[in-house]
């Protein structure tokens, strides 16, 4: 039985050259004997059409792309051929896929493979004939993306759609019930007491073999891929799939976290502080786990502070004294997250005229000011922490 395509193409062929009329062979022999007398003047590629014909202009982009003979001399030109030959070898795949014992697991088999990037005929045939689509022009493009492209498009959804669900219940089983199991309801994501543990969170956090990271290079390589600091749909293999913007919004705060945050697989940071003046302020201390910064109104240096730095007295306080009173505390957070806590608490604006500084202020209940300036070796340095506060991993990879 004929393909309803070829019919269709061949009717559409037929039509087109309508009235068309071939080169008689003694104008034939006539014209390559003045091509021969003038050959110096002709050009490189001769610019006489072999046939003409009254429907030429209207179904010429169709009689390139079916007639045969457009497309003997380059192998490179898109062809109802080639279209066809790759249609043929999607088609048989998918013929394996139903007589296999059990079609349900072999289909979802063949999709995971896409999913992973390791199968590429569907994608393939379907932006072939994309490609055709557009090469037909404008007036033809519509009919190019219906014959060509939609069948493909609802080919792939119908293999993908099932295995996408599974994909989430997998995310969901694999990462998100124990992230929230080790780090529900713990600072900071939640403004309690009790702490997330870094070694923990190094876990899942590392760049380069993390749980995250193993989940998405394992089971979804072939569908999102990472653009700078961005995860970004593959819009080859993911079309038809809905990502759920949250969780890419999500892994973009867990990768530059990653990063900046446990780039050596373990939680280390490294970052300067400098004091400021302030009115009526004689002296300020901070201390960030046992690193201790006293400044008395001298010329202010910066001093380099390691986080975390000893995991047994963890910690981070800020007290200041004034001209007329002793020493006031303003805070004292214990815990290895002490000085994100205490971070939290200040106002942080961009330092004017660099990309690694931030202006820090602590305002006292009096309304003292307690300025420092913080300076980063990657990123934003201990300030991306707070990017987790109030954080929520979603549960979703792709939406219904």
């Amino acid at each position: 039985m004929q393909s309803p395509v070829i019919a269709l193409m061949n009717t559409l062929s037929y039509q087109g050259k309508t009235g068309r009329q071939q080169q008689k062979l003694s104008d034939s022999f006539m014209s390559s004997a003045k091509d021969l007398l003038n050959k110096e003047q002709q050009p490189i590629i001769s610019q006489k059409a072999e046939y003409s014909g009254p429907l030429e202009d209207v179904f010429g982009p169709i009689l390139n792309f079916t007639d045969p003979q457009a497309t003997s001399n380059n192998s490179d030109n898109l062809s109802l051929q080639a279209y066809l030959t790759r249609v043929t070898r999607v088609r048989l795949k998918l013929q394996q896929v139903v007589n296999a014992p059990d079609p349900q697991a072999m289909s979802q088999a063949l999709a995971q493979s896409i999913f992973e990037g390791k199968t590429v005929d569907l994608s393939e045939t379907r932006d072939y004939g994309s490609l055709i689509a557009a090469s037909l022009g404008q007036e033809w493009n519509s009919f190019g993306e219906t014959l060509l492209v939609q069948p493909m498009t609802q080919a792939w959804q119908q293999l993908l759609m099932p295995t996408s669900q599974g994909i989430n219940s997998e995310w969901q089983s694999a990462i998100v019930n124990d992230w929230n199991t080790a780090f529900g309801g713990r600072y900071p994501l939640k403004n309690t007491q009790s702490e997330i543990s870094l070694p923990l969170m190094a876990q899942y956090l590392r760049p380069d073999n993390g749980r995250i990271q193993r989940f998405l290079e394992t089971r979804l390589k072939g569908v999102l891929r990472k653009e700078g600091n961005h995860w970004v749909p593959n819009s080859t293999h993911s079309q038809g799939l809905r990502f759920n913007p949250e969780f890419l919004k999500a892994l973009d705060t867990l990768s530059y976290l990653g990063d900046v945050a446990f780039a050596n697989g373990e939680a280390r940071l490294y970052f300067e502080m400098r004091p400021g003046t302030g009115k009526s302020i004689m002296q300020t201390t901070l201390v960030i786990d046992k690193q201790t910064l006293t400044y008395d109104n001298q010329q202010p240096q910066w001093q380099r502070f390691a986080w975390p730095a000893d995991t047994i007295a963890s910690g981070a306080s800020l007290s200041w004294m004034t001209t007329s009173t002793g020493t006031r505390l303003y805070g004292d957070y214990r815990g290895v997250w002490g000085i994100i806590r205490l971070l939290e608490t200040a106002t942080v604006t961009p330092y004017a005229g660099s990309t690694s500084s931030y202006s820090i202020d602590w305002k006292t209940l009096g309304g003292h000011s307690l300025a420092y300036t913080l300076r980063t070796e990657m990123g934003d340095g201990p300030l991306a922490l707070l990017k987790l506060r109030d954080f929520v991993l979603p549960e979703k990879i792709f939406l219904d």
